[in-house]
């Protein structure tokens, strides 16, 4: 078994039942590989079978007589029986079928939509079989289960799973699905690089405190965090990512670079990715691969493997920059570059990580253990056992609703501290109005349009009222998980609903990787839009206004007057169809300058019918 402080040494450990007949365990879901860690007299170690590493294949085989087998012995079936196994299923959690077109040449199995739902939720067909990848997900949790049930002999229904730190809510939610299917009650779900913070923070018993960077390349996706370590408190300063960049996609270069080296263009790709990953690891200590694929010997060279790879380590230190601003801290405040994940042990990532920091990357623990380990020291955490650590995590994207014009009104900020609650306060903008659409929105832009639909809230039977006057507070919950609940609430006549949004489909890759870009690059654009917008929503609710005005004071308003306030109207409209904001502003104020006394001679007519046959000592 692994263990922490850094000294790792594996062997047998005697499991007893002092913990009682239920123990919480620590889980990494991961894209290439699992495992499972829980904790012994209040130290974590990796579970594992006859002294064997406990790292276990996320590979499920289905075989045609029913039969399902996962890890190591579904791998095996990988070349034989490239169809009936799947693997990387964690990069099919909260995605669409069109999340994934240009990803699907490269497997072995098919990806398809829902039959029952026009082609729009994936899937995976086995034979005549559908499976979605909470299903799958959920076969690769219970056989964690079970084989920790065995090995501790004791009853496991509760863990703690960790899952990329860009994992937006479709995803986290269907990784809590899968945990439900499994038999598994997921009590919290924890970011993978902050899981790993946890181990290396509780392993090296920092004294003093320390700006620390968790690069995590796992598999198939990639994370990167900031956090501030003092005393035992382990605070996210800020976090980036792509859910879809990995080994899995390192991998694919490696096989495309030979097929065309090798004229292996009829060769279907998955046949090849396994050699790929075998020439990878070489590398990790040898200067040159070869692998034999039928009679042919395949060849990669470091100095190939290097030029490859360039366009992900790319990638990565882009996020890493990313995350550097939003924490605000200059690379000269870091005091420790921490790898995480398998991909992290390529020699010239860490070579160019080290450099981007100016730092020697510190990877004394495992990178492939440390991610269930931090998972268990939560679990401790959570059962009460471990008092001196505190984690306080963040969102890495922007919570809002869609607002008249089609503006995203931001109400839970990225980066915000987990869980959080904030609420804000709205009203309609119809007279009568009995019902209140809340779109819910995730991402970095001022429109909308540009950002990602959540899910939507309705509020209904508020009682008609004139536009403006109901009050109506809108307030996001975001749990420790990362999930968000919406609640609605009309405070003057106390009706209220709330909806937990599971949203359909998850964010893009391409999305995903480029919506705190996009919100930067079109800053400018965006705050042009947003002005015209407030520009055509006001000149509209005054355009109303007026209309009514006039409508309602006939009797007293000269033919003149009438005739001026429809011409400036007319004016007003033509610039609002014109979306030009300055002739907007400047049709408002002629309006407003022309109307403002008419206004105030309404405003004393009202009165003086009010008070009319009054006298002062009436009620």
């Amino acid at each position: 078994m692994a263990r922490i402080p850094i000294n790792l040494s594996t062997g047998s450990i005697d499991v007893d039942s002092s913990q009682g007949e239920t123990v919480i365990v620590g889980i990494d879901l991961g894209t290439t590989n699992s495992l499972v860690a829980f904790i012994k007299d209040g130290e974590p170690y990796i579970l594992t079978e006859n002294g064997k590493h406990g790292l276990v294949p996320s590979i499920i085989h289905f075989g045609k007589d029913g039969d399902i087998v996962i890890g190591e012995e579904a791998k095996e079936k990988l070349s034989s029986a490239p169809e009936r196994t799947i693997y990387s299923a964690k990069r099919l959690m909260g995605k669409s079928i069109d999340d994934l077109k240009n990803y699907t040449e490269n497997l072995g199995y098919r990806i398809v939509g829902n039959v029952e739902d026009e082609g729009k939720l994936l899937q995976v067909k086995v034979g005549d079989t559908y499976y979605n990848p909470i299903q799958l997900s959920s076969k690769l949790l219970a056989e964690l289960k079970r084989k920790a049930e065995a090995l501790l002999g004791k009853t496991v229904d509760k863990a703690v799973v960790t899952v990329p730190a860009y994992f937006n809510d479709a995803q986290r939610q269907a990784t809590r699905d899968a945990g439900k299917l499994a038999g598994l009650d997921i009590l919290r779900i924890i970011n993978e690089p902050t899981a790993a913070s946890l181990a290396y923070g509780a392993g090296l018993d920092i004294e003093e405190s320390e700006n620390v960077v968790v690069y995590d390349l796992g598999g198939g996706t990639f994370d990167v965090s900031i956090l501030y370590i003092d005393k035992g408190i382990f605070e996210v300063l800020s976090t980036h990512g792509d859910t879809f960049l990995g080994g899995d996609d390192i991998d694919d270069l490696i096989v495309s670079h030979w097929k065309e080296m090798y004229d292996l263009g009829k060769v279907d790709s998955y046949l090849l990715k396994p050699l790929a990953e075998e020439a990878k690891k070489t590398l990790s200590s040898a200067d040159t691969a070869q692998v034999k694929f039928h009679d042919t010997v395949l060849e990669i060279t470091q100095e190939q493997f290097d030029q490859l790879i360039q366009p992900i380590i790319n990638k990565t230190l882009d996020s890493c920059q990313k995350a550097l601003t939003d924490s605000k801290l200059a690379k000269s405040a870091i005091d420790k570059v921490i790898f995480v994940g398998g991909s992290s042990r390529i020699p010239t990532i860490k070579k160019k990580v080290g450099q981007f920091f100016g730092k020697t990357v510190y990877d004394q623990i495992n990178p492939d253990e440390v991610v269930a380990l931090g998972a268990a020291i939560q679990a401790d955490i959570l059962a009460g056992n471990r008092k001196d650590l505190l984690l306080l995590d963040i969102t890495p994207l922007s919570l809002g609703i869609e607002t008249v014009g089609g503006l995203m009104d931001t109400i839970i900020s990225r980066n915000s501290k987990v869980p959080t609650q904030v609420g804000r306060n709205y009203t309609t903008s119809v007279d009568g109005q009995t019902k209140l659409r809340v779109t819910v929105y995730q991402g970095e832009r001022d429109m909308v349009i540009n950002n990602r639909k959540l899910g939507e809230v309705i509020l209904t039977d508020i009682p008609p009222m004139a536009a403006g006057i109901p009050k109506i507070e809108i307030q996001f919950l975001l749990d420790a998980n990362g999930v968000l609940t919406v609640k609605a609430t009309e405070e003057r006549s106390d009706t209220k609903t709330s909806i937990k949004i599971q949203s359909q489909y998850g964010i893009t890759d391409e999305e995903m990787g480029k919506m705190l870009l996009e919100s930067i690059q079109n800053a400018e654009s965006d705050l042009k839009e947003r002005s015209i917008q407030e520009a055509v929503t006001e000149g509209r609710m005054v355009y109303n206004s007026n209309i009514k005005f006039v409508k309602q004071n006939e009797s007293w308003l000269s033919d003149e007057q009438k005739e001026k306030l429809r011409e400036l109207n007319n004016l007003l409209d033509a610039a609002i169809e014109s979306k030009d904001k300055d002739a907007i502003n400047e049709k408002l104020e002629d309006l407003n300058h022309y109307s403002r006394p008419l206004a105030e001679i309404a405003l004393d007519k009202v009165v003086e019918e009010n008070l009319s046959g009054k006298s002062l000592n009436d009620e």
